[in-house]
């Protein structure tokens, strides 16, 4: 299948692309470059250089390089950064998804999957979060999200697409070619990683939430495991909107994070405590029996060793990231 995965220069997109070629699929890379990296994507993919909301530009793409399914992954994602700048997140999270969209429906390209997020659910949805617990996100982010699900939910059925939104929870962990090298940092795995090259302290944010130490709880999903979820869902044949979790159903707080990072890499993190930081869900734990269920997903290296041993050693590969 030709597959355009936009935002394939990026840190998932570019661990989707390499799982794409080893399954025998041609992806296409399009990208701004704004945040992802050339040197992500394989010498053999084809690259088309350009921002979600040129509908022109994308249009033109779906039809000159035969284009039958779509993997959107292009979004801004900063949670903090969407309390101070939600308009931002709301021209590129959802106009830039109806470009997506009606690129798709001028060309006549059927197959959508979409990059949502857990931060669509309400903060006091009972855990493990299904996808059917209440929503009330509590950022623009998660709010922009659930916005582009409610839209494929109309527009979906009213041109036979066949869209699924899976709903990621926390991407980490590396493969040997792909890691996670965004500037500005605000993950925690790859914060507490570089934290440790550079033998300074790591800060938590919050120690005071209803959790078992105090600190936020996250499910952290390793980003193969993720890439492998999208490659189940373009088999999907039935028009309409369907959504998945995708997370590990397993809760790691960000002590414990820090604690076995301080395993894995043998370094001392010492901790700096600091005030809540505003849009931090408390907890967000998943359970993905639906996707298991329907499509046979199941997570294979999210445990916590394995995701800080993989971005680990991809660090220590790459000091300096994609830079030459």
């Amino acid at each position: 299948m030709r597959i355009l995965v936009t935002g394939g220069a990026g840190y998932i997109g570019s661990v989707i692309v390499e799982e794409l070629l080893r399954a025998g699929h041609t992806p296409i890379v399009y990208d701004s470059f704004l945040t992802g990296h050339r040197a992500a994507v394989p010498a053999e993919v084809a690259i088309v250089a350009g921002d979600i909301r040129d509908t022109a530009l994308l249009t033109r793409t779906l039809a000159e390089e035969r284009i039958e399914a779509v993997i959107h992954l292009v979004g801004l994602i900063e949670v903090g950064l969407s309390v101070t700048n939600p308009a931002a997140f709301f021209e590129t999270n959802v106009g830039g998804t109806m470009s997506v969209v009606r690129a798709m429906i001028e060309t006549d390209v059927k197959r959508l999957v979409f990059s949502s997020s857990a931060a669509v659910y309400a903060e006091d949805a009972p855990l493990p979060l299904r996808e059917d617990a209440p929503t009330g996100p509590t950022s623009a982010y998660g709010a922009s999200k659930l916005m582009v699900e409610q839209l494929l939910g109309w527009v979906a059925p009213a041109h036979g697409l066949i869209c699924t939104s899976l709903r990621y929870f926390n991407a980490a962990g590396a493969t040997a070619r792909n890691g996670e090298a965004h500037a500005p940092e605000t993950h925690l795995m790859p914060l507490v990683l570089r934290a440790a090259e550079r033998d300074e302290s790591v800060s938590i944010f919050g120690t005071d939430y209803p959790t078992v130490d105090g600190t936020c709880v996250r499910d952290y999903i390793h980003v193969r495991d993720l890439a492998s979820a999208h490659l189940l869902a373009l088999e999907l044949s039935a028009p309409g909107v369907t959504i998945y979790n995708v997370g590990s159903g397993t809760g790691y707080s960000v002590r414990q994070v820090i604690e076995m990072a301080r395993a894995v890499t043998g370094r001392a993190l010492p901790i700096s405590e600091r005030p809540r930081r505003g849009g931090d869900q408390y907890a967000t734990v998943a359970t993905s029996e639906r996707i298991t269920r329907e499509l046979g997903w199941r997570p294979q290296q999210s445990d916590l060793r394995t995701l800080l041993a993989t971005a680990w050693a991809w660090r220590q590969a790459h000091p300096n990231g994609y830079a030459e």
